[in-house]
């Protein structure tokens, strides 16, 4: 098993670099899902800059990797621990609801689904 650089097949990177592009934008003014899952998992309201920080710079950690290598393998990378911190932040609070389980598992899955897709050769 080996690692490529650049992302082959380009395609599946897409995915979650138009998913962080609307999660980005949405958290700027968070509408009430959002609102209701960063409450439920007790996340402070003066921390949610990270998430906005985090989003826009995986965002651009995405693109710049499409010509660049190892970063959009190193960005897809650091969005599955976040969804891995973001899963447990659930656990922890008991948060098991449909946002647990579509966005916050799916992103997962979606996130550790492309790092194999694109990045890992057999």
């Amino acid at each position: 098993m080996t690692l490529s650089e650049l992302p082959s097949p380009v395609w599946p990177v897409l995915i979650p670099l138009g998913v962080q592009v609307g999660d980005a934008a949405m958290m700027l003014r968070p509408p009430g899902f959002v609102v209701d899952c960063l409450d439920g998992v007790r996340f402070p309201r003066d921390w949610w800059w990270v998430l906005i920080t985090f989003k826009a710079a995986s965002v651009a950690g995405l693109v710049v990797g499409l010509r660049v290598p190892g970063v959009a393998m190193t960005t897809t990378a650091a969005i599955v621990v976040y969804f891995l911190a973001a899963a447990a932040s659930h656990i922890r609070a008991r948060a098991l609801d449909s946002a647990f389980r579509v966005n916050c598992l799916g992103m997962l899955l979606l996130s550790l689904a492309v790092l194999m897709v694109s990045f890992v050769r057999l």
